[in-house]
């Protein structure tokens, strides 16, 4: 008995996931039938999976932003409120950076041409103002305006990074994120944008210090300026500063940590800045990590090992790394870990990053009954890293969430596949990055094609729901070993969801109430299989919760 058994349940007919096909009209970029998809959903899978001004394997970087500017124009006159909706959610939630940023910037500037009312502000200003996370942002935003449109920069487009600056720009924010190499500076935005300092929606009382900082940060891009005293932290960073060897000073004082970390703190200075001033050896290191964030602090677990750090700071740094309210504070994204695991070898590392990794897929749920499991490991994959500066692939990250839907679920077969499909088997007790790096040693192991519908026929056998990790360019009839549509290759019945890791316009999935896709580089749209096989509808992450 493989299929009918107490307690399985297939998803309703009335069970509907929010992306969504419209026509069989498309081929995928290998030649086999493909399916478009509405706009929302095209900006969807394309703002999830993909980094800003990045090629991948079948699309250059200007097609590929050309492509997610011309979503984000028609989705604004379309839908300017699923907008107001998504980005922020995309910048915060989905931690998905520069594209939201430029996302914010062209859907306000063509709400602001079509006069689009929004809420209270103006839905233009609001985008701007909801989307845009961290000082820096502010910058990026005027700066992508400016080498694209120009010097008229439209009202709401303004107002909306004035609010930005107002909220997020601080002496720290200031040290920390106004760079000399940026070709907008703290001091230009403030000039070009006019924010009225204090001054936020919630509150109309003027704040003096942040008045003085912004005449600061301005006076002092044109020529030398006194720090005025009401600004300590820059006061006391000035000081700092002045010190002769400012990297002997510290190593100096390495043994007593808190008053490294109090110095520093008064200053407003990161690692990142004190690296500046010299070679760290592991004195500096276990001196400086008391100050150092989360991400600080996963970037550098290699140099932490290699550099001499104390076994007794290795293990307070582990603790960090794999303390729950830690990694869901810091919002990581799970192949974070991943790099993190690959990049640092000593074992004191291990536990602490899979428990980071599992509290970061808490969303990939543990279902129930028999699940196939089939990750992408084709050329397309495996060629190249999510970004350029990154060495993690496709194919890693998928199999990363592969492989924990599978330590997770009651009976899960896992295969990779390419020209056909070989099983990886997965112990719970090995751990889930241990697993996926076995996992990957495997590539080019079924050749470097993508058979999509022959590896799903070659696996499935009565299971109970079929989740494929890919991004979707399935071969086409002339180099096919076995032709045939993905979604025929499994009953009507049972639940089939793509996750689509590329997001590139042609679907090899015609959605349905049994036929669903998914996508992204976090966890969050895992939520939506418990929900459709409980036979409710799911909307868009972002709704789950109102």
């Amino acid at each position: 008995m493989k299929i009918n058994k107490a307690g399985v349940r297939t998803a309703k007919p009335s069970a509907l996931s929010p992306v969504t096909t419209v026509a069989k009209d498309l081929k995928t970029f290998e030649g086999a039938a493909a399916y478009s998809r509405d706009a929302k959903s095209d900006l969807f899978l394309l703002g999830t999976t993909s980094f800003f001004g990045e090629d991948t394997f079948y699309e250059k970087a200007n097609v590929r932003n050309d492509r997610f500017i011309g979503l984000v124009h028609r989705v604004a006159k379309e839908d300017p409120d699923w907008l107001l909706a998504f980005l922020p959610w995309l910048r915060g939630t989905a931690n998905i950076r520069t594209a939201s940023v430029v996302a914010a910037v062209e859907a306000a500037k063509v709400m602001a041409q079509a006069g689009q009312p929004g809420a209270e502000v103006g839905a233009a200003r609001r985008v701007i103002r909801e989307t845009l996370h961290r000082p820096d942002e502010a910058a990026e935003a005027l700066a992508y305006y400016l080498t694209t449109y120009g010097k008229k920069i439209p009202n709401p487009i303004r107002r909306g990074i004035a609010d930005v600056v107002v909220r997020t720009y601080t002496e720290r924010s200031f040290i920390k994120w106004d760079s000399d190499r940026a070709a907008v500076r703290m001091a230009d935005v403030i000039e070009l944008t006019h924010p009225k300092p204090g001054r936020t929606l919630s509150s109309r009382v003027r704040n003096s210090n942040q008045s003085l900082l912004f005449k600061y940060i301005v006076d002092s891009r044109h020529r030398p300026t006194v720090v005025p005293h009401e600004l300590s932290v820059l006061k006391s960073r000035e000081m700092l500063l002045a010190t002769e060897d400012k990297l002997s000073f510290i190593n100096g004082i390495s043994d007593d940590p808190e008053r490294v970390a109090g110095v520093l703190s008064s200053a407003g200075m990161t690692w990142e800045q004190v690296s500046s001033w010299g070679a760290f050896t592991g004195k500096t290191w276990e001196a400086l990590i008391p100050t150092m964030g989360y991400m600080a602090l996963l970037r550098n677990l290699r140099n932490f090992q290699d550099k001499g750090v104390s076994d007794k700071v290795l293990k307070q740094v582990a603790m960090r790394i794999g303390d729950q309210t830690e990694v869901l504070n810091s919002r990581q994204l799970p192949y974070r870990f991943l790099a993190a695991h690959l990049a640092a070898t000593h074992p004191v590392w291990a536990l602490s990053l899979d428990s980071a990794l599992q509290y970061s897929t808490a969303n990939i749920p543990a279902l129930g009954g028999r699940t196939l499991v089939l990750v992408d490991t084709s050329g397309s994959m495996t060629s190249g890293g999510l970004s350029a500066n990154s060495k993690i692939t496709p194919m890693m990250a998928g199999a990363l969430f592969g492989v924990a839907l599978a330590s997770k679920g009651e009976n899960v077969d896992l295969y990779g596949f390419a020209d056909y499909a070989f099983p990886q088997e997965v112990r719970r007790n090995a751990g889930v990055l241990r697993t996926v790096e076995a996992f990957c040693r495997r590539s080019g192991e079924a050749g470097h094609g993508t058979q999509i519908a022959a590896s799903v026929k070659q696996t499935y056998a009565g299971h109970d729901r079929v989740v494929i990790v890919t991004d979707m360019q399935t071969f086409g009839s002339g180099y096919n070993f076995y032709g045939g549509d993905v979604g025929s290759q499994v009953p009507a019945n049972v639940p089939v969801y793509a996750f689509n890791m590329q997001g590139y316009a042609p679907a090899m999935l015609e959605t349905g109430s049994t036929r669903h896709e998914l996508g992204g580089l976090t966890d969050h749209t895992f939520r939506m299989i418990p929900l459709i096989e409980a036979g409710t509808t799911a909307g868009w992450p972002w709704e789950e919760n109102q």
